[in-house]
């Protein structure tokens, strides 16, 4: 039979472009549309909910005390340490934010442990979804990464697709070198 044909790098760059375009295409997306909402995330009370302002600059209650005020806040569902995912005290804003476990979270002032503000946080959520970590560990390192390698060669290609005909356009306009002399 007759040789195989070498494959044209144009062709090649072009399918791996179209083919890696449509593995990456959904996780992608979700990367885009959540790293907008994390771009946005302290202008949008929706994503992530606005820090108030307590009274003073050093804390002045126990944390035995944040815990009381977290505690009787029926949305926060916090029984004890184990239902708080974390602390956020913020001495200049004189407020400390308590995120609980269901994702919603309390803000106290720390200089009264009077509860400034309860509102449901939805950054974690999506920061979890950018990442890929919601889904499972797991995908961090076998979906979203070899996503991310994809796009890399998805915009190597298309740079590649993008300057071929300007090079071709370009070396059509050149004018011919003199010939040589005799």
């Amino acid at each position: 039979g007759a040789p195989p044909m070498p494959l044209n790098p144009r062709v090649f760059f072009r399918k791996a472009h179209r083919w890696g375009a449509a593995v990456a295409a959904a996780p992608f997306l979700l990367v885009l549309v959540t790293g907008c909402l994390l771009q946005l995330k302290k202008e949008l009370p929706w994503v992530q909910p606005p820090t108030k302002k307590g009274a003073g600059r050093e804390p002045a209650v126990s944390f035995d005390a944040i815990l009381a005020a977290v505690k009787a806040v029926p949305e926060a569902q916090v029984g004890g340490w184990a239902d708080v995912e974390r602390l956020d005290v913020r001495p200049k804003d004189g407020v400390v934010k308590v995120q609980c476990r269901n994702r919603y979270e309390v803000q106290v002032d720390f200089q009264s442990a009077k509860v400034l503000q309860v509102e449901y946080r939805r950054s974690d959520l999506i920061e979890g979804l950018h990442d890929g970590s919601w889904f499972h560990d797991a995908f961090k390192v076998y979906v979203f990464l070899p996503v991310a390698v994809v796009v890399l060669v998805l915009w190597a290609t298309g740079l590649y697709l993008f300057a071929l005909p300007l090079a071709v356009k370009w070396r059509r306009r050149r004018p011919p070198p003199p010939p040589e002399p005799k």
